[in-house]
């Protein structure tokens, strides 16, 4: 089959490589009809490369057509229309029956001290082979897939394999109160999705943060009042004039660490990126940093009492965390990998009558998987107005 690959800093690849097959009797294999780039893949694209080996299938959102079921499957079925969530869990062990889905410990990567295994995301997650391929395994399939109805098409129901229930926890995670004030700072495809689902929670104002004007266009759109970030010093100032002086209820990071801003802390992550695996993976486990602009933007801006939910992606160890300020204003902080399949009945079921996400137009681009190498610098430079990604194997 073909597979999109990881073959060194801001180099992949479609190759030719060994079809999936049946290991365990929980496994399926799904032929792939629509895979995603996920903001999450640029820091393999660009950061994480000491825990990647070159011809790393990589890509986590993805769905398709049930192909082949393990003898303990009894869910699913050959010819079945499914999303596969991110997070790969069991469904049965301790965290998972208290919804921790992300914390899976049947599947968690104890050998690093991480969380659930992912799909497509490094030696970190267990290098399971990802979903931007014609064909996956799938593990856990007699708990993970979704079913989805077959009649609508897979943009209405491809994001409920990460970035929808993503931005939903999150929204849920910052403590939206009815007509409350939320902040979303990062306006990019969880971002977009974050407004809609503060909207959908109750929350009385959405106030987008960004700087690309075809995001700030579409978050308008979509009900929000915006902030462009790039016409301002000081955003965490900016959202307290826009709050009377007090600032939002709640504000949620969907930026992480791909941030704009502190110059240095992104010449060292580079580096870090760039060192051998034995020195590079310790680098970025035990003493790596974070561009941390828009952490700190959250801290700064939420009102006295309020709570920072964390959907953007953080991966330093001895990052620098202004305390005194997060203990003076007395705030909460939520943060997390996202549990899918906590949230995934709930958002099926607002997906099926209609699209009250916005996902239907969220795709700016639609794309060949053999195009998939130049459609990540596209989407990493955020070029040609691109704001979403769905490849086509």
């Amino acid at each position: 089959m073909r597979a999109l690959t990881w073959q060194g800093i801001e180099k992949v690849s479609v190759e030719e490589v060994p079809d999936p097959r049946i290991q365990e009797p929980t496994d399926a294999i799904v032929r792939v009809t629509s895979t995603a780039i996920c903001g999450s893949d640029l820091h393999l694209y660009g950061v994480l490369a000491p825990f990647l080996t070159a011809g790393d299938i990589i890509g986590h959102e993805f769905m398709g057509i049930v192909e082949e079921v393990g003898t303990n499957v009894t869910g699913l079925a050959v010819g079945d229309r499914v999303v596969v969530p991110f997070t790969i869990s069991c469904g049965k062990c301790w965290m998972c029956q208290r919804g921790l889905f992300a914390q899976c410990e049947t599947t968690q990567v104890t050998e690093q001290d991480k969380g659930a295994r992912l799909f497509g995301y490094t030696s970190l997650y267990g290098a399971v082979p990802g979903g931007q391929a014609e064909y996956v395994r799938v593990p856990h399939a007699d708990f993970g897939p979704i079913k989805v109805p077959d009649e609508l098409p897979d943009e209405r129901f491809l994001f409920l394999s990460d970035i929808l229930p993503t931005a939903w926890q999150g929204v849920v995670f910052a403590d939206v109160e009815p007509d409350s004030t939320v902040a979303i700072l990062g306006l990019g495809p969880v971002g977009q999705l974050a407004v809609r689902c503060a909207q959908e929670q109750g929350a009385g104002r959405v106030i987008g943060v960004d700087l690309v004007p075809e995001r700030l266009d579409r978050a308008r759109r979509l009900g929000a009042e915006v902030l462009d970030s790039s016409a301002t010093d000081d955003v965490a100032e900016a959202l307290k004039e826009m709050t009377q002086g007090r600032g939002p209820d709640s504000v949620v990071d969907a930026v992480g660490m791909e941030a704009h801003g502190n110059p240095i802390s992104k010449k060292i992550i580079a580096m870090a990126s760039r060192l051998p695996k034995p020195v590079g993976q310790p680098a970025i486990e035990h003493a790596g940093i974070d561009r941390l602009a828009a952490l700190h933007t959250a801290i700064d801006a939420v009102r006295r009492g309020g709570t920072v939910s964390l959907s953007g992606v953080y991966g330093g160890a001895i990052d620098p965390m202004p305390m005194m300020t997060m203990f003076d204003k007395g705030i909460t902080m939520r943060m997390g990998q996202c549990h899918v399949k906590r949230w995934s009945t709930e958002l099926l079921d607002r997906l099926v009558d209609s699209d009250p996400f916005g996902v239907d137009d969220l795709t700016t681009h639609h794309v060949p998987l053999d195009d998939a190498p130049a459609a990540y610098k596209m989407f990493q430079e955020k070029s040609d107005g691109c704001i979403k990604v769905v490849l086509k194997p």
